[in-house]
């Protein structure tokens, strides 16, 4: 993903000028360049880019930074904020409300991607509880009805449309009474696009628009077009009340920033981001843990959302008790394999860990992650319960290394190297021990309850380093007010 690579040129940018041995004048400017060479190569505004650094300079004055004062951490604060700052239209999107019928209309050009993304929007809510349906007005495309009906039966979303009505307000009406008279509380109306802004769209969107009388229109657009995203975006808000954006193909484009950036310059706010052609290659675009996870900072309080997600609420409580005791086996490793599993693409996962840098799973290398873990998990199949629930790997002699593999036809050599990573995750979980529980036992609250101590412990060292040790964590935690926060942005403000 070319954003992976905008994240890491930066992070590497941030990480030459830690290791430095003195922050002068030149460390500054040679980390500044790069950062602005980074945002220029993925087509970010000139203008922008230039504010951004002048901005920097304004608030990183070397000579006025008295003594003790943490350079690295003041340089790398800026940077954040400025980044938010480019990327933040400053406006929020409208909110949907459960238990009351949504109707959201979709609008944009042929080929951006938009009748997948209406069928992945309306897949994102009904993983979290919303009775979503799908009507497709779009009676223009040859085979617009037959795409949403395939990807909407895959996804097992009730759809409507027809291959004899050629009236798009009319379908899109009698859509819109279908549904509410069978209660889905959110009800997606993908329209027509064309090749080029042409009269006759913008007129037939208003004509949809003025007949369903949408709660919100999202305007869906592709990503390569990169700057131009900001006339496009302009010219649709000027013929409906556009509420908010999704940008798609962000997965392979080297524009993906500059489109971001012109976006936001419209004060459209950006809802979600399409990172592949895959349903669960759709992502929440939320400014700060956006910036957050693109450093290299991670992003806790969505990594625990997405736990949430995948983790039945009455088993939250006693995955909460075992990370307090800090006891770890592999049962408990083999439970959070298919969590991980469950979570939807793992480079996407572990991107919203601290330290992890994008860059370390490449869009190609994400694949042998998974197939890696799925790996190990038919070795664990193969052990007894004694094996799966003891805590001490020492249990694992040599004969029950080789009955493992036999019975998985896997390599003894494959099975010890599971136990390596077993040995690896237990050290980390350990660290976890003492954890306030929150009272209810839900994951989500599990950040907010996280104190310095703890956060201490799990963040890789060399990034505690740069933030400044434990009293550089301590005094961040209480600037972000919770923990929650700081995690969003490990980010916000962070380092």
């Amino acid at each position: 993903m070319v954003l992976q690579q905008l994240g890491g040129s930066i992070s590497r940018a941030l990480q030459q000028m830690s290791n430095a041995t003195i922050i002068d004048e030149k460390v500054l400017n040679e980390c500044l360049n790069e950062i602005t060479r980074a945002l220029l190569q993925s087509d970010v505004q000139f203008k922008l880019v230039r504010d951004m650094q002048t901005n920097i300079k304004k608030i990183v004055n070397l000579d006025d930074l008295a003594a003790g004062h943490n350079k690295r951490r003041i340089i790398q604060q800026a940077v954040f904020n400025e980044l938010c700052k480019i990327l933040d239209p400053g406006k929020p999107s409208f909110t949907l409300k459960k238990g009351k019928t949504s109707v959201v209309m979709f609008v944009g050009l042929q080929g951006s991607g938009k009748t997948t993304t209406c069928t992945k929007y309306a897949f994102h809510h009904q993983k979290k509880g919303w009775k979503p349906a799908l009507v497709c007005a779009d009676t223009f495309r040859a085979g617009a009805f037959d795409q949403l009906k395939q990807n909407a039966t895959k996804a097992k979303i009730p759809f409507y449309g027809s291959y004899m009505e050629s009236d798009p307000m009319k379908i899109a009406v009698e859509g819109v009474e279908r549904f509410k008279k069978e209660n889905c509380d959110l009800i997606i109306v993908d329209t027509s696009g064309r090749h080029k802004q042409e009269t006759a769209l913008f007129e037939e969107m208003r004509q949809v628009s003025e007949a369903t009388k949408p709660d919100l229109v999202i305007f869906v657009m592709d990503s390569s077009i990169g700057q131009a995203a900001f006339d496009q975006a302009q010219a649709f808000k000027q013929s409906v009340a556009v509420g908010a954006v999704i940008i798609t193909k962000m997965d392979g484009h080297a524009k993906g920033g500059g489109a971001l950036s012109a976006v936001a310059a419209t004060k459209s706010p950006i809802i979600f981001i399409g990172t592949g052609e895959h349903m669960d290659e759709f992502e929440v675009f939320d400014v700060k843990p956006f910036v957050s996870r693109l450093l290299g900072m991670g992003d806790l309080s969505g990594f625990m959302d997405k736990i949430q997600e995948v983790v039945p609420m009455d088993q939250q409580p006693e995955l909460l008790q075992k990370l307090s005791e800090g006891t770890f086996t592999l049962r408990i490793m083999y439970e959070q394999f298919q969590n991980i599993l469950k979570m939807g693409p793992i480079g996407q996962v572990f991107s919203m860990l601290p330290g992890f840098s994008s860059e370390l799973m490449p869009k190609g290398r994400e694949k042998d992650g998974q197939a890696k873990i799925k790996r190990y998990m038919t070795m664990m199949d193969s052990m007894t319960n004694e094996e799966l629930d003891s805590s001490n790997p020492k249990i694992m002699n040599e004969s029950r290394m080789m009955r493992i593999a036999r019975g998985s036809g896997r390599l003894v050599k494959e099975v010890m190297e599971m136990m390596e990573e077993y040995k690896r995750l237990a050290k980390i979980w350990s660290k976890m021990k003492g954890l306030k529980i929150p009272k209810k036992g839900d994951m989500s609250a599990l950040s907010r309850n996280m104190n310095a101590q703890h956060m201490s412990k799990v963040l890789p060292p060399q990034m505690l380093k740069q933030i400044g040790g434990m009293g550089g964590l301590q005094s961040l935690m209480k600037q972000m007010g919770s923990t929650k926060d700081m995690m969003g942005m490990f980010g916000g403000g962070d380092n």
